[in-house]
């Protein structure tokens, strides 16, 4: 049996939502092992002089937990 646990990301990107959402899984990934999915909660964007300037997304990170180490004592 495996556990998995998710955590919210935000992230943004100048090019586009998928970049966004790309960052976000590279930036978790560092620290993160076994991420199994994301899921984009929600999406906004910053707009000046009538052209998006900044795409932001909010995102569920699932990642499988890991069996925790046993230490054994050496005699």
């Amino acid at each position: 049996m495996s556990v998995v646990k998710v955590i919210e990301v935000l992230a943004d990107s100048d090019k586009s939502w998928e970049d966004a959402a790309q960052k976000a899984v590279a930036e978790a990934g560092k620290t993160l092992h076994n991420i199994r999915s994301v899921y984009i909660q929600d999406h906004s964007a910053t707009v000046r002089n009538n052209k998006i300037v900044n795409y932001r997304i909010t995102a569920k990170v699932s990642f499988e937990i890991g069996l925790p180490l046993v230490k054994t004592s050496k005699k």
